[in-house]
């Protein structure tokens, strides 16, 4: 299901859509998958044509050690092309063994694949990927606490400071001298996410409990 809105009354051109997914494989490695897909709508490059015709579906998968966020596998595979040749260039990205999805990342990526060196569709992929991989990591920071007994919003010293560390200047809500991060430095504990306050509140639950709620 698309997340856009209902678009009856337009004329339709174009159809892009990325996916990722990210797995935990082992307690230091997550496993990512990403695809990307172009589809053009029924009838427009071939007349009568009542089915949409898609044109790139490019898959990447990485696997990642979660301590060092270092890609230590990847493969990528050309599902959908349009050109026969398209597919010779997959195994150039095994260049992403060895890359650390952090900082300089994307700068990175460009480096190797942009332009001639790569696949366009490839690497736009690559470069929704990581800010998942990033994510994710709250995720095992959370299953962690769970599987220890505590709870979602708990954080010690030294997490809170590779929280920020990590995340601090990435946008304005986490500037080094914006309320936010403020806050944490200050040993404040974090407000909660808005959709898990509105989720407490669904549920009948105070927010102003959490972590503990």
């Amino acid at each position: 299901m698309s997340l856009l809105p209902a678009d009856d009354q337009l004329e339709l051109l174009h159809t892009r859509d990325y996916s990722v997914r990210v797995y935990l494989l082992d307690d230091t490695h997550v496993l990512v998958r990403g695809v990307v897909s172009d589809v053009k709508p029924p009838g427009l490059y071939v007349t009568d044509d009542v089915e949409p015709l898609e044109i790139h579906q490019m898959h990447v998968e990485l696997t990642v050690e979660l301590s060092t966020m270092e890609i230590t596998a990847a493969e990528v595979v050309f599902e959908t092309h349009p050109n026969e040749t398209c597919p010779s260039i997959a195994d150039h990205y095994r260049q992403l063994v060895g890359l650390t999805i952090a900082r300089g990342f994307t700068h990175r990526v460009r480096e190797l694949f942009g332009g001639p060196r790569g696949c366009t569709h490839t690497t736009a992929l690559l470069q929704a990927m990581a800010p998942a991989v990033v994510q994710s990591t709250w995720s095992v920071h959370v299953r962690s606490l769970r599987e220890a007994g505590g709870h979602t919003g708990e954080i010690d010293g030294a997490a809170r400071e590779r929280q920020v560390a990590g995340n601090i200047n990435t946008c304005h809500v986490w500037a080094e001298d914006g309320e936010h991060v403020t806050r944490l430095q200050a040993g404040e504990p974090p407000p909660p996410l808005l959709q898990i306050a509105s989720r407490l509140e669904k549920l009948g639950r105070d927010p102003s409990d959490w972590p503990g709620g």
